[in-house]
């Protein structure tokens, strides 16, 4: 059966600009649109003067009534919806198992509270097992462009090359190359940790330092480029804390492409501090790809 772009799918502002992102996502990839909505029953006493009837009906028209809109707009992508009853932090993980990826929306915010990944996005984020795209309620397509063009902006891979993993980084230049764009490829790195606290940098040690990490990037990346020969790849090392310079870079991006580890904790799912920061404060639509 053929894999899907699935969107978590609530009526709000941000759940139907991922639903427009995951239109044209679909088309890209020459895939269906699935529309996901979850309808979680509440009780009586909760809505006096609606009925759980027409509470679910309500409910109901929300994918029936976007599914309309969305094939008007995309009439080249096949689109279905679904309701489906429960919670959504839990289902929505369980509808996306099949999915090629699951997209839902996040509430922007002004200033520096960045943008809200509310519990059922970071729920999303911690337990699908496919890639999950946070896209925030004010992107549009022309957001992803160039300015005055019809030529995309660049795909911005967040990578730690101690721990570069395939999927991850085949995730990143597929996107790119389904785009007709470049690879911008960032990996941070920090001064020793025997480096003396409160010492003035010497220029010299940091010059060949920043020299040793751009080979070892450009080794990693070296294979990738010849299953990629037409995607530019633009290697970024930089000094410094790895969340600021991807949320930086997110600012002249089509999509920002980043890594989740799914090994569990104690405490359980864990997002990881990189990916967390930049879900929250990243200005164009991050791809959390999971992988070992």
């Amino acid at each position: 059966m053929s894999r899907s772009v699935t969107v978590g799918l609530d009526g709000s502002n941000e759940s139907m600009a991922a639903a427009e992102w995951a239109a044209r996502e679909a088309r890209l990839r020459g895939l269906p649109l699935r529309l996901v909505n979850v309808w979680e029953p509440q009780p009586y006493i909760q809505a006096p003067l609606l009925g759980g009837e027409t509470m679910q009906y309500r409910a109901e028209r929300i994918p029936r009534e976007t599914a309309d809109e969305l094939r008007l707009r995309h009439p080249d992508v096949e689109i279905t919806a679904d309701q489906v009853a429960g919670r959504p932090g839990t289902v929505l993980p369980d509808e996306a198992r099949d999915a090629e990826l699951l997209v839902l929306g996040s509430r922007g915010l002004s200033g520096v509270a960045g943008f809200m990944v509310g519990s059922v996005g970071m729920a999303a984020v911690a337990h699908t097992e496919r890639p999950v795209v946070l896209v925030r309620a004010q992107e549009t397509a022309e957001d992803e462009r160039e300015a005055d063009s019809t030529a995309y902006r660049p795909v911005v891979l967040g990578l730690d090359i101690e721990h570069a993993d395939d999927s991850l980084i085949e995730f990143a230049l597929d996107a790119a190359a389904r785009r007709a764009t470049a690879l911008h490829v960032l990996h941070s790195w920090s001064l020793p940790p025997y480096y003396p606290y409160g010492l003035p940098v010497d220029p010299r040690m940091i010059a060949q330092l920043a020299a040793q990490q751009a080979d070892s990037l450009a080794g990693t990346l070296h294979p990738w480029r010849q299953k990629f020969p037409a995607v530019e790849v633009v290697q970024r090392p930089r000094l410094g804390k790895p969340a600021n310079h991807l949320v930086d870079a997110s600012h002249d991006a089509s999509v920002v492409v980043v890594g989740r580890r799914t090994r569990r904790s104690p405490l359980g799912a864990h997002i990881g501090p990189v990916t967390h920061a930049v879900l929250h404060h990243a200005t164009a639509p991050v791809a959390v790809v999971p992988h070992d």
